[in-house]
């Protein structure tokens, strides 16, 4: 009797040779690897080989790889962009021998006016952004520019230099044209000619303004058409046809220099900014998000939160995962793992990098935990860095009792003696006036104006939808001779748990009134976490605590320096950020700690990365002052590049 490569016993399978080792199999599925060629033995070639110089022939003339292309033509403008702006900055870089040497590159402006230097660096500099991003309107407006600089550079300096570069520059952007495919906004075109159209004409009559502010400064008497020729040469930055005496030249200069500039400025954000379509999570889509959520909604206790509606998601081609997403800030930012079976995570992620790939987004990931890190890691080539930990109660393990549990027992108890009741139930289990009661004091308690959470907040309580959610809540009766109840009745406190699977919830929003007793929240964990059994959960998923390996290391006996400072720096950043507080909260119910990653694509984009996650979040808002700020309606609409299937 012998065994089989998949455990099976057969008769006519031979026996494997002790020396042989054994297949290799998949983390994820368990499965055997493919069969992996054995190592081979180089022949080292003797044969004479020609120079070093020689050898790179080939390859300098093939040029640089398509796919840096984009990056190293944006980084040649960007920095004749800061020469074209340090010369209209600084007086003395126009004499210096640095101006002199970079007047020889394409788009560097010579002996023209200040405002027309500084104008041009500011558009190169815009211009690099959008080559970096791949975008198509960039390559076209670069294709334009560039032959122009050349005429240029050989016509008015006679420099034979710089016409070269602007022609190497030139010929490596149709070369490789198909390497700026990045799709712009659709709308962004006409908003971006009426900006051009309105503000140029407010700065071509505001311009004639300044210009005939100043009668008796002026010499000669130059009419209607002299003014309006010198507002077109100031607006680009030029010396037109009217003359003044003393520094008004200047004045004016300057001032028709920084209209033209701003309109350019304008016009140029609208044409080339990235898209942000507000993302919607159609019927459809949360329907096949259920389904998968039925079947693999084990696997990940932020599963349920992929069903915010304000996300947008990508399925993989056979439809049985897919990653759901928000776009922030040119960010592609996804949350936790994939959803549904873990073979057809690949094609989701493929999808996923293929939408950001298309409109020159930066993909990234919040909040997934290690098998879903491996998994991106894997197959897409970021990298991942360790996040914080996620705190998980196993309802079996969990007692108030011993010594570490000391202070949540005296904390309990003592809220329990002062006349706070509990009920933990589901939401389908509630009437709609009691469910309305819940949504209007939790969004009276929120104390922010933006409703925070993004990776690990659903955004809603009392859906009929989310019927298996969890709601606890503390109530406390009015005593005698007190104030009667107020608008939310005895209701004192709110905790929300979402689904994790069959068998597990995760814990959502945490709200209490403001004038309630310290311990509200304690007091409901534990609450949920003793009638879990009665709802058949067995592990509760509570916050995340962001960088608590680091606060917990840092205050060990033996800690070094680096590890202190570190921690010294999370403490202070505590004063206005929930991390130590969070970290300390989490640890007094004794849980385990589930480690969740970031992944990115270079450490270069960690920090527009961790911006983009802190407006996901709701910590950043970058909004209007109110009275210009647009009456609010439905703004929501799904890619304008993409159609429903």
């Amino acid at each position: 009797m012998s065994e089989t490569l998949d455990g099976d016993k057969s008769e006519s399978a031979p026996t494997r040779p002790r020396h042989t080792p054994a297949i290799p199999a998949d983390r994820l599925t368990g499965r055997p690897l493919p069969d992996v060629p054995p190592p081979f033995h180089r022949v080292r070639d003797l044969s004479p080989r020609p120079p070093r110089l020689f050898r790179r022939l080939p390859r300098l003339w093939r040029g640089p790889r398509p796919e840096s292309v984009p990056a190293r033509v944006g980084t040649a403008c960007a920095l004749i962009g800061l020469v074209d702006i340090a010369a209209g900055v600084f007086p003395r870089f126009r004499h210096s021998r640095m101006h002199s040497f970079a007047e020889v590159l394409p788009g560097a402006l010579g002996p023209f006016a200040a405002a027309l230097s500084l104008s041009a660096g500011v558009l190169l500099l815009l211009l690099a952004h959008g080559l970096k991003r791949r975008k198509r309107r960039a390559w076209r407006a670069a294709v334009v520019l560039l032959p122009a600089g050349a005429v240029s550079q050989f016509g008015y300096r006679h420099s034979l230099v710089g016409a070269l570069l602007s022609l190497v520059l030139f010929t490596l952007l149709l070369r490789h044209r198909g390497e700026f495919a990045a799709l712009p906004d659709p709308r962004s075109r006409w908003k971006a000619l009426a900006n051009f159209v309105l503000m140029g004409a407010g700065s071509l009559g505001l311009g004639l303004v300044i210009v005939s502010a100043h009668p008796h400064r002026t010499l000669g008497d130059p009419g209607l058409t002299d003014r309006l020729e010198h507002v077109l040469y100031g607006l680009f930055g030029a010396q037109g046809p009217v003359d003044y005496t003393g520094s008004v030249d200047w004045t004016v200069g300057y001032s028709l220099g920084a209209l033209g500039l701003l309109t350019a400025l304008t016009t140029m954000y609208l044409a080339f900014r990235p898209e942000h379509p507000a993302a919607r999570l159609t019927e459809e889509d949360e329907r096949r998000l259920r389904a998968l959520l039925a079947r693999h909604g084990h696997r990940d206790s932020l599963g349920h939160f992929a069903l915010r509606r304000d996300k947008g998601v990508v399925f993989s081609p056979s439809g049985k995962a897919a990653v759901c997403y928000r776009v922030v800030s040119g960010v592609m930012l996804a949350s936790g793992d994939p959803l549904g079976d873990v073979e057809a995570w690949p094609g989701a992620i493929e999808r996923f990098m293929d939408e950001a790939r298309a409109h020159s987004w930066t993909p990234a990931v919040m909040g997934c935990s290690e098998t879903g890190g491996e998994v991106w890691t894997r197959e897409t080539g970021l990298d991942a860095l360790e996040l914080g930990d996620e705190a998980v109660v196993d309802v079996p393990d969990f007692s108030l009792h011993g010594r570490a549990m000391r202070n949540v027992r005296q904390m309990v108890k003592r809220i329990e003696r002062a006349g706070y009741e509990t009920r933990v139930r589901r939401v389908a289990d509630l009437s709609e006036a009691e469910l309305a009661r819940i949504r209007g004091a939790a969004d009276h308690w929120r104390g922010t104006d933006t409703e925070r959470g993004f990776s690990m907040a659903l955004g809603r309580i009392g859906d009929p939808a989310d019927g298996d959610s969890v709601i606890a809540t503390a109530h406390r009766p009015c005593a005698p001779g007190a104030p009667g109840p107020g608008p939310y009745g005895d209701l004192r406190a709110v905790l929300h748990f979402v689904p994790w699977g069959t068998d597990g919830m995760s814990l959502d929003l945490m709200r209490r009134d403001r004038t309630a007793d310290p311990g509200m929240n304690e007091l409901l964990i534990v609450a949920a976490l003793r009638a879990a059994p009665g709802l058949g959960v067995a592990r509760v998923s509570l916050n995340f605590a962001m960088f608590r390996s680091a606060l917990a290391r840092g205050e060990r006996l033996g800690a070094g320096p680096v590890l202190r400072g570190w921690r010294a720096l999370l403490v202070f950043l505590s004063r206005w950020f929930q991390i130590e507080s969070l970290y300390r909260f989490n640890a007094k119910f004794q849980p385990r700690w589930e480690p969740r990653y970031v992944v990115f694509r270079s450490t270069g984009e960690l920090p527009r990365i961790g911006f983009a996650a802190m407006r996901a979040e709701g910590f950043v808002t970058i909004t209007l002052p109110r009275p210009l700020r647009r009456p609010a309606r439905d703004r929501r609409r799904p890619c304008a590049h993409t159609t429903p299937v």
